[in-house]
C-alpha cells in the first residue's frame, strides 16, 4: 500500500461505499422484519366473511325470530286446516254441490218464514180488538210448540226415518251426536232415537260397545225418527263427507227413508228448574 493511499481523504472515499451499502442492507432488514410482523395482507372479502361468521345475535333479534317462526307456523296450520275442510267439496260431484246449495237456500227460506211469522203475530197483537184474547191464543200455541221442543208433548208430522245397523260395533257416541246436530241444522223439530226423546240438553256417551243417550243405554240398530221437512232432512245427511259417508266408512249400514207421517211419542218429564225463575211480571 502506497503513502498516497494512506492519506485520510483517500481512506474516507474508500470506506464511504461500504457504509452506504451497509446502511441499505440494514434498511432492507428492517422492512423485512416489519413485513413479517404485520403478517399477510387481508382482502376485503375475507374481512366480510369474518364480520358475518360466527353470527352475533342479540337477545332482541332472537325474540323477533321466535315470534316470526310462531306466526309462520300458525299460518301454515290454518291453511292446512282450511285445505282439509274444503277437500270434500272440491272432490264433490256437480249434483252434490247443487244439492248443498239447495239446502242452504232452504235454510235461508226457513229463517225468512220464521221472521214473517213473528211479524204476523206482532201485527195481530197490535191490530186485534181483543188483545188479551189474542195473547192467550198465541200463548197456548206457543206452549204446544215449546212442549214439542222440550219433549213433554207427543208430536207427529212429515219427516224421515234413519236406521244405523252397526254389526261391527264401530259406531261411537260422537258419530250419533253429529247426526243429531246435522238434523237440527236442517230444521228437525222433533227427534227420537230408539226409545229416548232428544231435546236441547241431550248428551250422548259411549257405553262399552253401545251408546247411552241421557244416561239411557241403547243398542244397535239405532233408529232415528225425525219430524221436519223431508226435502231438507234427507239431503243434509247425504252431503259429501256428511253423516252417511262417515258411518259407512266405519262399516255401518245406513238406511234413510222419507215418510208423510212420523210419530214421535216418547215423552220426557218436565223438570222444574232449581234456580231460574221467570222474569216477566
Amino acid at each position: 500500500m502506497s503513502n498516497e493511499d494512506e492519506r485520510p481523504e483517500h481512506r474516507l472515499r474508500r470506506e464511504l461505499p461500504e457504509e452506504v451499502q451497509a446502511s441499505a442492507s440494514s434498511d432492507s432488514s428492517e422492512a423485512l422484519i416489519t413485513e413479517e410482523k404485520s403478517g399477510p395482507t387481508v382482502t376485503g372479502r375475507q374481512r366480510l366473511v369474518q364480520g358475518l361468521w360466527p353470527p352475533r345475535v342479540s337477545r332482541a333479534q332472537l325474540i323477533v325470530a321466535v315470534l316470526l317462526f310462531g306466526l309462520g307456523f300458525g299460518l301454515a296450520v290454518q291453511v292446512a286446516s282450511n285445505s282439509n275442510s274444503d277437500s270434500a267439496l272440491r272432490g264433490a260431484r256437480q249434483e252434490d254441490l247443487v244439492r248443498i246449495l239447495d239446502e242452504l237456500d232452504d235454510r235461508t227460506q226457513r229463517l225468512e218464514d220464521e221472521k214473517q211469522g213473528l211479524q204476523k203475530q206482532r201485527d195481530e197483537l197490535e191490530n186485534s180488538s181483543d188483545q188479551a184474547e189474542e195473547a192467550r191464543k198465541q200463548t197456548a200455541e206457543k206452549e204446544k210448540q215449546l212442549g214439542i221442543l222440550a219433549g213433554t208433548v207427543a208430536a207427529q208430522g212429515p219427516g224421515i226415518t234413519m236406521t244405523i245397523d252397526d254389526t261391527k260395533g264401530t259406531v261411537e257416541a260422537d258419530m250419533l251426536l253429529d247426526a243429531v246436530q246435522e238434523l237440527r241444522a236442517a230444521g228437525a223439530e222433533a227427534i227420537q232415537v230408539n226409545d229416548v226423546r232428544v231435546v236441547a240438553n241431550t248428551y250422548l256417551t259411549d257405553s262399552g260397545k253401545s251408546v247411552s243417550v241421557d244416561g239411557n243405554k241403547i243398542n244397535a240398530p239405532y233408529r232415528f225418527k225425525v219430524i221436519g221437512k223431508p226435502q231438507d232432512l234427507e239431503p243434509a245427511l247425504n252431503i259429501p263427507g256428511g253423516v252417511v259417508q262417515t258411518l259407512e266408512k266405519e262399516q255401518a249400514t245406513v238406511t234413510v227413508g222419507r215418510s208423510a207421517k212420523i210419530v214421535v211419542d216418547t215423552l220426557r218429564a218436565a223438570k222444574q228448574p232449581d234456580y231460574a225463575r221467570s222474569s216477566s211480571r
